[in-house]
């Protein structure tokens, strides 16, 4: 059994000036966890699946990723689930709405995988620069100096993206072109 989950990814120069920024929290804030990941909104939060099983996974969200439409999302300032994250705002649209609602109740359908927490909140996509090991008291001063930073990023998401834990970090399993996009 290994942890996976299924997010978005951004194109690799906004990858990278996201990874500066979590690359920042790390060198000010004492907060390295956020770099465990590459930038990512989650659309599936992290679950077990077995390797015996893995092109059941991966069928499975290939026939999902294939009816999927291009979708826009952008990404303005920064916010917070205080006292512990601080992330990079993903502006909320009724389509990266319906796309996660669909892909979670997709894997639910044909895979068995249940999200429990998710069924109890709404959807709050995000990208996060900086959790878990962050401080309170870090948090205070992080977020003093980025709540009201500007940041402001468009790209359009073609493809859904598989991620595996090996033990230490988050690598890139597979990807899942959407609807006329060819998969990598």
């Amino acid at each position: 059994m290994s942890l996976f989950f299924i997010a978005l990814l951004p194109p690799p120069d906004i990858q990278d000036d996201v990874n500066q920024i979590k690359q920042y929290f790390a060198d000010n804030y004492a907060s390295r966890h956020a770099q465990k990941s590459p930038p990512h909104i989650t659309l599936q939060p992290p679950f077990e699946w077995a390797h015996r099983d893995m092109s059941q996974l991966e069928s499975s969200i290939l026939e999902f990723a294939n009816q999927q439409q291009l979708l826009p999302i952008t990404l303005s300032g920064f916010a917070a689930f205080a006292p512990r994250v601080i992330y990079i705002d993903v502006v909320r649209s009724q389509e990266l709405l319906t796309l996660q609602r669909d892909l979670t109740a997709h894997v639910e359908a044909s895979l068995g995988i249940v999200d429990k927490v998710g069924k109890t909140r709404p959807f709050a996509p995000h990208m996060t620069v900086a959790f878990r090991d962050l401080t309170r008291q870090n948090f205070q001063a992080a977020w003093a100096e980025f709540e009201n930073r500007q940041l402001y990023f468009e790209f359009t998401a073609d493809k859904l993206t598989l991620l595996i834990h090996d033990g230490r970090r988050w690598n890139i399993k597979s990807e899942f072109g959407f609807l006329g996009v060819n998969s990598q």
